[in-house]
């Protein structure tokens, strides 16, 4: 969510049409123009020389944040044009190709954002791309399928050995029927689901279900029934239901929601301030900014003590801390332990100090969210590997007290010394075993970051896979499903199991029916990763009682 000191594999590549990398070996020359004061300034745009994943040099146009002096030497901090965050750098004036810099626009007046003012200077290509950024967007939104009506019934078929047509008249969470169980020795056959959708256009009377071939197999197509109309911006999108269509969520809601509104996004805010974090055993390279106070910006490491999160600034001030602290573990109660592994439910009410401290940590690697200082509505479940010296903290996520949008996740963080270890899968799957407890649908607050969706997605494809594999038939019947029971046993809404099977590109659309095919490649790729997927979340060890939270009394 791997080393901490280095990037995440694959973060640092482009995405397909990016523009900017400029290839080659030019040289800094010192003598190339520069602005009429006679030095780089904010603002310039410039290719800059770094390393890629592949240990090869590059040259990716970037933007200079901020210059400084050191000892009679300039440093620039420097953003990657179309690259990550994370990924930002102080870099000497030798890795600066000044024969291709480009100086920002002047402005008569202040840039402003949102109608708010702002502090970062005019760039080149700014008004240009913000322009044909609203051009593309109807277009993507096409693309991404908003418009497309939300099936609410699948039913699975496999192997069957007749045709026969779908009931006509049917409720929308009828299941239709079908003939044939799952045998293991069928792997080869592709396995095909029905999706009814009420929202489709079609006559009143359903056709006979039809047969046609895709690579060598059968597919079987059922017709759709008609039914009341649902609206269609429900349906997954490209950023699986991401709330802001334009990138930029809205302002963050007053009952405690963790996203940021990017208006008071400014040069300080845009740059790290942390060089680097000693937790534990670990040192970690932040990724983003975090407002710790403003005197330990300056230190070349920053202390933390790992089971209380307090922060000191040195050494020394961390071990006569120790001597102090008789923690082991987070505060709070633990609700789950199975084998190493803990969870401790943390209320940010009760525990206000560590709550904030570990907001403040994660800030560190989390960019799309803000910072809150009352966690009053928040409860916080830390996730920690206990040795012989205690509980050390693994990951965590945050969620409301009361949500009135189904939140059952507000921030989620696995730190980087564990990531890419199946820990911000089993943080993800714990989350959704507490919404079954509470007898609710989840899904996590929105935008999520790139890292987080990629988890998710991994974690909702795998989850629905599982279920549609494991049908089998009772009685000789068809085995039957529709897209609320999924929704009901994994506790996941409705509208991210519809964009989960849209990302798969499971759903398909032929002759006025939507069909969706399990071929042999999704099966065998899905079996290949969950063989992989070691750590997994036993119900039996979860020791969890809801609360009514409706009550203040109980905060």
């Amino acid at each position: 969510m791997a080393e901490v000191v280095s990037p995440v594999p694959g973060a640092g590549r482009r995405e397909p049409g990016e523009v900017g990398r400029a290839r080659g070996p030019p040289v800094a020359d010192p003598g190339a123009a520069l602005s009429p004061q006679g030095e780089i300034i904010e603002g310039c745009r410039l290719p800059v020389l770094r390393r890629n994943q592949d240990n090869e040099d590059e040259w990716p146009l970037a933007e200079i944040l901020s210059v400084k002096d050191i000892s009679g030497r300039k440093l620039f901090y420097v953003h990657y044009i179309d690259f990550n965050k994370r990924l930002d750098e102080w870099v000497t004036h030798e890795r600066l190709d000044l024969k291709k810099i480009q100086f920002p626009k002047k402005e008569a007046k202040t840039p402003t954002k949102n109608g708010l003012p702002g502090s970062r200077p005019g760039s080149p290509e700014r008004e240009v791309r913000k322009t044909l950024d609203l051009f593309l967007q109807p277009a993507s939104a096409q693309a991404s399928g908003k418009t497309l009506p939300i099936p609410v019934q699948i039913t699975l078929r496999f192997n069957l050995p007749k045709e026969r047509e779908a009931i006509p008249g049917g409720e929308p969470d009828q299941p239709l029927s079908s003939s044939s169980c799952l045998q293991p020795n069928h792997r080869s056959t592709k396995r095909k689901v029905e999706v009814v959708s009420p929202a489709t256009p079609v006559p009143s009377e359903t056709a006979p279900a039809s047969v046609f071939p895709q690579n060598g197999s059968a597919r079987r197509a059922v017709a759709a029934q008609p039914g009341r109309k649902r609206k269609s911006n429900c349906l997954g999108t490209d950023e699986d239901s991401q709330d802001s269509s334009d990138g930029i969520p809205s302002a963050p809601r007053m009952t405690g929601s963790l996203v940021s509104d990017r208006s008071h996004d400014d040069i300080v805010t845009r740059m790290k301030n942390i060089e680097c974090i000693e937790l534990g055993r670990h040192r970690l390279k932040p990724w983003y900014f975090s407002p710790y106070p403003q005197e330990l910006t300056t230190l070349p490491v920053l202390y933390l003590c790992e089971f209380c999160l307090k922060y000191g600034r040195s050494l020394k001030c961390l071990q006569r801390h120790l001597t102090k602290c008789d923690l082991r573990h987070p505060p709070g109660n633990e609700i789950y332990r199975k084998g190493t592994i803990s969870f401790f439910e943390i209320d940010g009410r009760k525990n206000k100090s560590y709550s904030q401290n570990l907001c403040l940590l994660a800030k560190c690697f989390l960019d799309h969210k803000t910072l809150y200082y009352d966690t009053d509505p928040f409860l916080f479940y830390v996730m920690t590997e206990y040795d012989c010296k205690g509980f050390h903290i693994v990951g965590y996520f945050s969620k409301e007290k009361e949500s009135t949008e189904d939140y059952n996740v507000a921030c989620i963080l696995t730190l980087p010394p564990y990531q890419r270890r199946g820990y911000g899968k089993l943080l993800i799957e714990f989350s959704y075993e507490l919404s079954k407890v509470e007898g609710k649908t989840g899904t996590p607050e929105k935008p999520l970051s790139d890292l987080g969706l990629l988890s998710y997605r991994s974690y909702w494809s795998q989850t629905i896979l599982e279920i549609l594999m494991g049908l089998k038939s009772e009685s000789g019947e068809r085995p039957q499903i529709t897209i609320n029971e999924i929704s009901e046993i994994t506790s996941i809404k409705k509208e991210d199991v519809i964009s989960t099977l849209q990302y798969l590109n499971l759903i398909n659309y032929y002759k006025g029916q939507y069909i969706l095919t399990l071929s042999e490649d999704i099966v065998d790729g899905h079996e290949r990763a969950m063989l992989k997927r070691l750590l997994r979340i036993d119900s039996k060890c979860l020791h969890f009682t809801p609360k009514d939270w409706s009550k203040r009394g109980k905060w």
